[in-house]
């Protein structure tokens, strides 16, 4: 068995190593999982939450070294911190919104019945977690998991090993019991016998569409609740009577922050032919105006890619759409950091279609091609000619318009007039290839209990 590596793309130096658990082992962690659930569930509601509420506070404690960390691991410039505005919210409004959720739904009370529909835990859910947002993506579950009573095993990417183990020291600390939630280090092998071993309740996997149908051909037969998130190739339409600075300033930014590797980020531009060349002509000062560099300079916008690997995806792409005619806006030599390896210059491609794979395959990456459209329904057409769905960005004057066509808009979820962005009320979910399940909102909480129906009669 080889450790598992981390690659530093600040460096390219093995950051960090660990080995992966022997079959035994994995196994082992399963069965304390189990035997802690009913104890857990057990315990409080209110128990529950304060437990992992004190877990996120010590999390927020450690913000010095995660983002140090983060900045080795994956890239992101140390500017722009950690994700601690979202893991907190997430967990607030999880924590609020679980004891209406988690209630009974009563349907009679009566002297003759009493028939009620209960939740009650799915038992071992399993986090497969990515490594772009490592803390975001895990808190997802993780939150509303414990605390609808089940106990967590959590295996994060190679990229992000540390992230795994700073989660578990916090809850640990917090009063999270240690076999309730468990960091763990798999091959895929392991994983894939583990699930197919009827080990879990619940599956939660976010990465690639591959990944997902590994995910479903390891869960075949075992009727495994499972929750993909795969990604996307998310599109944003500026109509005729959009705000035309807010939406170069949004939708640019929605593209290149952390380095384009964003679930929802912003891969495909379609603009109305009268704001055309006027949003391309502030888009490209938009990204000129970026400093890409080492993520511990204070004054670097965009950091490395995660991984040289992943860099080469988005060359190959560029490269293959200019030699079909696409027009390269940025000339790279305006990032002298770009170096061939994980730091790649931004880049906005115009003179694009359908036909280039950096219009429809993830690029995952600091690019964005831009197309000209007449009207609403080209647009429609052209962000529906997608193999993913998972977020659109509107951007128009008008709740109706923009939800009149949202509704015709294959994807999750619809935003007007701002991008890139997880409401923790509203569910994530998505359609096609992006995957299936949901997240976040109280369908968060469906998607982690099952449903047991009561009918009680007196006689």
């Amino acid at each position: 068995m080889k450790p598992i590596q981390l690659i530093s793309p600040v460096d390219g130096r093995v950051y960090a190593e660990r080995m992966p658990l022997s079959r035994d082992a994995a196994e082992a962690a399963v069965a304390r999982a189990k035997a802690a659930q009913k104890g857990w569930a057990a315990r409080p509601l209110e128990e529950r939450i304060a437990l992992v509420k004190a877990g996120v506070k010590i999390l927020n404690d450690m913000k010095d070294v995660v983002v140090e960390e983060l900045a080795w691991q994956m890239g992101r410039p140390t500017r722009f911190g950690g994700e601690y505005g979202g893991v907190n919210a997430r967990t607030d409004y999880m924590s609020e919104i679980a004891a209406e959720s988690l209630a009974p739904k009563v349907i009679e009370d009566s002297n003759a019945f009493r028939r009620y529909l209960a939740r009650e835990p799915v038992g071992v859910v399993f986090i497969v977690a990515p490594w772009n947002y490592p803390y975001l993506t895990t808190i997802n579950t993780l939150v509303p998991a414990l605390i609808a009573g089940n106990t967590v095993i959590l295996k994060h990417a190679s990229q992000t090993l540390l992230v795994g183990e700073r989660l578990a020291e916090a809850f640990h600390a917090g009063g999270v019991p240690q076999d309730v939630f468990q960091n763990v280090v798999l091959d895929h092998a392991t994983t894939e016998h583990l699930i197919g071993a009827k080990s879990f309740g619940f599956v939660n996997f976010t990465g690639s569409v591959g990944g997902g149908a590994a995910i479903e051909r390891a869960a075949a037969g075992t009727f495994t609740g499972l929750g993909l998130e795969l990604g996307g190739k998310d599109p944003g339409y500026v109509r005729a009577d959009a705000n035309l600075d807010a939406a170069v300033d949004t939708l640019m930014d929605g593209a290149m922050y952390n380095a384009g590797q964003c679930c929802c980020g912003i891969e495909r531009i379609y603009v109305h032919e009268s704001l055309y060349d006027a949003f391309v002509e502030k888009a490209v000062a938009w990204v000129k105006g970026l400093t890409l560099g080492n993520p511990f300079d204070a004054a670097t916008t965009i950091g490395p890619m995660a991984n040289a690997r992943f860099a080469k995806v988005v060359r190959d792409q560029i490269a293959e759409a200019v030699a079909m005619g696409a027009k390269p806006m940025i000339d790279p030599s305006h990032f002298p950091a770009n170096d061939g390896g994980a730091y790649l210059a931004p880049q906005i491609l115009t003179n694009v279609n359908h036909k280039m794979r950096v219009m429809m395959e993830e690029s995952f990456g600091p690019v964005v091609g831009i197309m000209k459209v007449k009207d609403d329904a080209e647009a429609i057409a052209l962000m529906n000619d997608s193999p993913y769905g998972l977020t659109a960005s509107i951007w128009t004057q008008d709740y109706d318009t923009a939800a009149a066509i949202g509704a015709q808009i294959e994807t999750g979820t619809i935003f007007m007039n701002r991008a890139d962005y997880l409401d923790p009320a509203l569910c994530w979910t998505g359609c096609k290839d992006t995957g299936r399940g949901t997240s976040l909102s109280y369908l968060g909480f469906l998607s982690l209990t099952r449903p047991k129906s009561y009918h009680l009669k007196k006689v």
